[in-house]
C-alpha cells in the first residue's frame, strides 16, 4: 500500500492509486500512465504488463489510452489491525518450578478486565481417600482437593493470602481485578504433590465478555518441533535426504539473519541470494521486521537439530535448501499486489541460476477474478510454465465455502490447507481441520485445497522485536521461539517436503511432484466407509512424505491440463462443482461419499486418517470395509498399498 501524507486543510487533494496496464507493447503502456499524470513504478513483463500511480478519477483516461488492453486497480487492501475476541490471553506454555506453576497473562485492554469465576479440574482426578480428612493428597490428579491460586502482577507488593481452590472447582466465584499489561497466575500444591503436566490441567478463567482457557501443550517443544515427525520427513533425515542442493524462494516479509535461517546444518552458509521487490534491490542486507517471512523459513528450513531415539532429526522440514528471501510485504503484513508479481519475476528470471525449483506463497488475498484474469495467477502460471512448483496457502476464511485465497485458487498449483494434532503428535485419532482453513470451491468451481497438512500451534523463529513477537507476546514460547497457526504454515510445511522430494529425484517435474503429493495424501475416512470431511475441505487428505515416496504415483489428473495454452489464454479450466441450490457446493454422488454429520473437532471415536488405519481398526468379522452405498473401494485400495 502507498500512504501519502497531506497537508492540512488539503481534503480536496486527488486520491492516488496504484494501477496494472496490460498489453503488447510495454513502451505505450508506459505512455498512457504518463499520458494521464501519473507515474510508472513496475515494469512487469511476465504479465504483459507496466505498473504505476494515477489519479483515481483518471482511470476512463487510462482506459482509453492506445495500448491498453486492460487496466487493474489494486485490490489488495491494508490489513486490518489485530483483532481479539478477548481483552485477556495467556501464554502458550507454563513455568514449572517445586510445586509451582506459573502462567503469564496479558491484558491487552486499555483499562482493568476482572476476571469473576475459574474453573480447574487435574485429569484423572479423584477424591482423596478418608484417611487423609480432606487434606491435600500427594499425587497430582489421583487424590488432591484443592490448590491455592494467587494471581501477582507487576510492582504488586501486597502480601495476600492465595485463595484456595477446591478440586474439582466449576465457576467457582473468584473476583480478581487484573491491570493492564502482565499478571501471573500462580497456583500452588502442596509440598511433595507430583505436579501434573500442563496437559493434565484443564483451567479457565471466565470474564463477563469471554473465557480463556489453559492450553494443551507438547511434552518439549523447545527440544522438538514435532510437525516434521509428523509427515514423516524425520524419516527422510535418517536416511540423509535434507533437501541439500534445492533452492526455496519465499516471497514473504523478509528473513531473520540468525544462524538458524541462515546456516544449514554444517553451519555452511545457504541463503543464495536476496530480493527486496518493494525497494526492487538485490543482495542487499535482509531483515524481517514483519516475522512471518523467517517463521516460514523456519518451518521450511531451521537447521536446529532435535536428538530422537534411534536417529537424528532437525527442527526443519529440509533443513540443507538453499532459501531464497523475496521481500514482498511490509512489517504491518501489507503487501502490494505489483510488488508480488515483481517478486514472482524476479524469483523466473533466476530460476537457474539458484537451482529455484519450490517457491512457497504463505499468502492469500480475495479472489475478485477467475484464476486465468487474475495477474497475481498469471505470473504463478508463468513460474510454474518454468518448472517452478508453486506452494500456496488456502487462507484462513473458513469455515464458510468458497473462501480459497488466490493464488490458491489456480488449479496448477498446490494449495494447502491447515491441520492440527490436538497437541499429540503420535495420536492421530484427534487430528482434525480446524474451522479457519478456507474451503472450496474456487471461483471456478475447482476442488481446493489439493490436500492438508500441520498448520495448528507450528513452532519456529521470528525475530524477538517483529510485529508478531511484539503484538502477540503470548505465542513467545518462554524458550523465545514463536508458536502461530495458519494455513500460511502448512503450506510452509508442504514446500519443505516437496524440497526433500526434489533432492530424493531430481529429475522429477512440478507436475509429477504435486501428483506425487495428492495421490499419496491420506483421506480422514469415517468407521462407515464415507469421507469425514468434503474434498472441498480436506483435498485429497493429510500429508504424508514417505507415501509420497513409495506409493505415490507420477500421473493424476494433473497431466490432463495444458501449461502452455494456459499462458496463451486458450484453456480455461472450470472444475467439478456445482451449487446445492443453497449457497453449498455439490459433487456428483456426494450423498454416496461424504459423510452427512460433521465430524468432531478433536478425538474422534470414528474418523481416520488413510485407508491403513481405517480398515485395521474394522473387525473382519462383523464389519465390511465400506457399506454398500459408498463408492471407494476401500479393502481393494489397501490390499494394493499392502502388496507395494
Amino acid at each position: 500500500m502507498l500512504l501519502f501524507c497531506l497537508p492540512l486543510g488539503a481534503k480536496d487533494s486527488p486520491k492516488l492509486i496504484q494501477v496494472l496496464v496490460q498489453g503488447p507493447n510495454s513502451e505505450k503502456l508506459e505512455q498512457a500512465i504518463i499520458e494521464v499524470g501519473g507515474r510508472v513504478t513496475h515494469q512487469l513483463p511476465i504479465v504483459a504488463g507496466v505498473g504505476g500511480v494515477i489519479n483515481a478519477e483518471t482511470l476512463d483516461s487510462l482506459a482509453a489510452q492506445p495500448g491498453v488492453d486492460r487496466f487493474i486497480e489494486d485490490f489488495n487492501p491494508p490489513k486490518d489491525p489485530v483483532s481479539r475476541d478477548c481483552p485477556l490471553a495467556g501464554d502458550l506454555d507454563v513455568a514449572f518450578s517445586d510445586n509451582t506453576m506459573r502462567w503469564r497473562l496479558h491484558n491487552f485492554s486499555q483499562g482493568k478486565e476482572t476476571v469473576s469465576r475459574i474453573s480447574l479440574s487435574l485429569a484423572n482426578h479423584r477424591e482423596p481417600p478418608d484417611e487423609l480428612d480432606g487434606g491435600v493428597g500427594e499425587v497430582a490428579g489421583e487424590g488432591v482437593d484443592q490448590v491455592a491460586v494467587e494471581f501477582i502482577q507487576s510492582g504488586d507488593v501486597q502480601k495476600r493470602a492465595p485463595a484456595s481452590i477446591p478440586l474439582p472447582a466449576e465457576n467457582f466465584s473468584l473476583k480478581q481485578v487484573l491491570d493492564v499489561g502482565i499478571t501471573q497466575l500462580v497456583l500452588k500444591f502442596a509440598a511433595g504433590t507430583e505436579i501434573p503436566t500442563q496437559s493434565e490441567i484443564n483451567l479457565s478463567l471466565m470474564l463477563d465478555s469471554c473465557v480463556v482457557e489453559l492450553p494443551k501443550a507438547y511434552a518439549d517443544n523447545h527440544g522438538d518441533y514435532y510437525y516434521p515427525s509428523v509427515i514423516g520427513a524425520d524419516l527422510l533425515h535418517d536416511n540423509g535426504i535434507t533437501g541439500s542442493g534445492v533452492g526455496v524462494a519465499i516471497i514473504d516479509s523478509g528473513l531473520w539473519d540468525t544462524p538458524a535461517l541462515t546456516n544449514n546444518t554444517l553451519g555452511q552458509p545457504r541463503v543464495a541470494a536476496h530480493y527486496n521487490a518493494i525497494t526492487e534491490t538485490a543482495n542487499t542486507k535482509f531483515s524481517d521486521p514483519g516475522g512471518h517471512g523467517s517463521h516460514m523459513a523456519s518451518i521450511v528450513s531451521s537447521s536446529l537439530p532435535v536428538t530422537r531415539e534411534g536417529g537424528i532429526g532437525f527442527k526443519g522440514v529440509a533443513p540443507n535448501v538453499t532459501l531464497i528471501p523475496v521481500t514482498a510485504f511490509a512489517a504491518e503484513g501489507d503487501g502490494d499486489f505489483l510488488d508480488i508479481i515483481r517478486g514472482i519475476q524476479w524469483v523466473v528470471d533466476h530460476r537457474e541460476s539458484y537451482n529455484i525449483r519450490v517457491l512457497n506463497m504463505s499468502l492469500s488475498a480475495y479472489p475478485r477474478f477467475l484464476y486465468w484474469q487474475d495477474p497475481i495467477n498469471q505470473a504463478v502460471l508463468r513460474a510454474w510454465a518454468e518448472g517452478i512448483l508453486v506452494v500456496a496457502a488456502a487462507g484462513n476464511d473458513g469455515p464458510d465455502w468458497g473462501t480459497i485465497g488466490s493464488p490458491g485458487n489456480n488449479p496448477y498449483v498446490v494449495t494447502v490447507g491447515a491441520l492440527t494434532d490436538s497437541w499429540t503428535p503420535t495420536d492421530r485419532t484427534d487430528d482434525y481441520i480446524p474451522d479457519f482453513s478456507s474451503r472450496g470451491p474456487t471461483p471456478a468451481g475447482h476442488i481446493k485445497p489439493d490436500l492438508v497438512a500441520p498448520g495448528g500451534h507450528i513452532t519456529g523463529l521470528v525475530p524477538v522485536d517483529s510485529k508478531l513477537a511484539t503484538e502477540s507476546p503470548n505465542y513467545v514460547l518462554r524458550t523465545g521461539e514463536f508458536v502461530s497457526t495458519g494455513s500460511s504454515q502448512a503450506a510452509a510445511v508442504v514446500s519443505g517436503a516437496a524440497a526433500l522430494l526434489f533432492e530424493w529425484d531430481p529429475t522429477l517435474t512440478n507436475d509429477e511432484l504435486k501428483c506425487l503429493l495428492t495421490t499419496s495424501a491420506e483421506p480422514a475416512i469415517n468407521r462407515n466407509g464415507r469421507l469425514a470431511y468434503s474434498p472441498f475441505v480436506q483435498g485429497s487428505g493429510a500429508l504424508n512424505i514417505a507415501r509420497a515416496m513409495t506409493l505415490g504415483s507420477r500421473t493424476c489428473e494433473q497431466h490432463s491440463m495444458d501449461i502452455q495454452q494456459a499462458l496463451r489464454g486458450e484453456e480455461r479450466l472450470y472444475g467439478p462443482a456445482e451449487d446445492n441450490g443453497d449457497g453449498t457446493p455439490y459433487l456428483a454422488d456426494q450423498e454416496q461419499i461424504i459423510a452427512t454429520t460433521p465430524t468432531p473437532k478433536g478425538p474422534s471415536n470414528s474418523r481416520r486418517w488413510g485407508v491403513k488405519a481405517h480398515i485395521e481398526r474394522l473387525n473382519p468379522e462383523t464389519e465390511q470395509p465400506q457399506a454398500h452405498n459408498v463408492l471407494f473401494d476401500w479393502g481393494s485400495l489397501y490390499e494394493q498399498e499392502r502388496q507395494q
